[in-house]
């Protein structure tokens, strides 16, 4: 029995099968060298100035949850169960608050780094879980080519070092990050190390594959060489320590353990521009979403924001230079259902916080309808977010990442 619906638990199953299938498939000049998946090309490492982190949180967040429009007489009287109380909200204004499960980010919220953007979301509902998040990272309507945005953007300036763009907490790479740039996915950044070496090989293995595979063509011998060299690269990040800095204190699970990576990444200054952390945090709240005091939302709100806060505590003296974006396939209908969830929606919110972030409420709000299949209708293409982060923070062509498609203004970056 889950709470989730049967398209996003099977999603989730075929997740792990398509996880062992890509590094013994698509990788498997890597397979025997590691956890981790990477792609086949490699160079010398580069120091990148500003990150990017992408969180991604599969299973279609609630926004209304998360960013109440508490000033919309409509998302009460759809919501008599699950509707968050005004007088509960954080950082209230005259028409949004923050739930209260996200108290964490209240420092960042009050130091001006955290821009909610809400009504955000692909210009055409897609409310199937996979056929959602292909196109969202795909973010080329239309095109015949299987490659996501961050591997376009990656990909600008003919840098091909595979860590330049790195994904956490997953075994193969999400579409975002998928097409012929190379780029690295591990669970975490101990786990890309080369399998069978330890403390009392003393580079015999190390050197033994690479008599092996240092000559060999096609796709194993590529991906062999890939590997090693990763491996080697990657090494300053893994010697920082596991300890996080300045008291930050990560959640016990998956996102904790992705953003404590991450962040090892960035203080190890192995050249990682942007990283990817996928988030299975139980977002397909069709039953039992909850109230203030217990439910999934405030389980899943709460460990987002404690993972998010003790990530920038952690950063210390990197945090201005790394800007983290929330994104979620699509949001939830208005109206709650009889089991006190809520089903496939539309419109959704993104956060934006750290580095560059111009704090406060953003996106054109269109008003909501109690009626039983009304959504939120999105207002602001999500694209749009994102071209304005990559544009403002890593100096990319919008027309390269995101082919096609004219941004408009955001205005949540200095």
């Amino acid at each position: 029995m889950t709470d989730c619906c049967d398209e996003y638990d099977g999603l989730s199953r075929r997740g792990l099968l398509r996880g062992a299938l890509g590094v013994l498939g698509a990788g498997a000049g890597t397979a025997m060298f590691g956890t981790t998946f990477l792609q086949t090309s490699y160079a010398a490492t580069r120091r990148a100035d500003k990150v990017v982190v992408l969180i991604s949180l599969r299973g279609a967040a609630d926004g209304m949850s998360l960013v109440v429009p508490h000033g919309d007489p409509a998302y009460y009287s759809a919501r008599p169960r699950i509707a968050v109380p005004a007088a509960s909200l954080l950082a209230r204004d005259s028409f949004f608050g923050l739930h209260p499960a996200l108290a964490p980010l209240l420092p960042l919220w009050n130091a001006g780094k955290v821009a909610a953007v809400h009504a955000t979301g692909m210009p055409v509902a897609n409310r199937s879980h996979f056929a959602a998040m292909e196109a969202l990272e795909d973010a080329d309507p239309g095109s015949t080519q299987r490659v996501g945005w961050i591997n376009r953007l990656i990909g600008r300036d003919g840098y091909t070092n595979p860590l330049q763009a790195v994904g956490y907490g997953m075994t193969s790479p999400i579409t975002a990050l998928y097409g012929p740039q190379g780029t690295v996915t591990a669970g975490t950044v101990d786990q890309v190390v080369l399998a069978g070496v330890d403390q009392w090989d003393h580079g015999r293995r190390r050197a033994s594959l690479g008599t092996l595979w240092g000559g060999a063509g096609g796709p194993l011998g590529r991906g062999a060489r890939a590997a090693f060299s990763t491996v080697t690269d990657i090494a300053p990040a893994r010697r920082v320590s596991a300890t996080p800095a300045g008291g930050a204190a990560y959640p016990d699970d998956d996102l904790g353990a992705a953003l404590r990576s991450a962040a090892r990444t960035i203080k190890g200054e192995v050249g990682a521009e942007v990283i990817a952390v996928d988030h299975d945090g139980g977002w397909d709240m069709h039953t039992g979403l909850g109230t203030i005091t217990s439910g999934a939302m405030l389980r899943a709100a709460g460990s987002l924001a404690s993972a998010v806060a003790a990530f920038f505590t952690d950063l210390g003296p990197w945090a201005d230079r790394v800007t983290v974006v929330t994104l979620s396939e699509f949001g939830r209908r208005v109206r709650e259902n009889a089991s006190a969830g809520l089903d496939h929606g539309h419109g959704n919110v993104m956060f934006l916080i750290g580095g560059g972030v111009k704090g406060g409420y953003y996106g054109t709000w269109p008003g909501l309808t109690n009626s039983l299949d009304a959504d939120l209708a999105v207002t602001t293409d999500y694209r749009s977010v994102l071209a304005e982060l990559v544009s403002k923070r890593l100096g990319a062509s919008t027309a390269t990442v995101f082919p096609g498609f004219t941004p408009e203004a955001v205005g949540a970056f200095a």
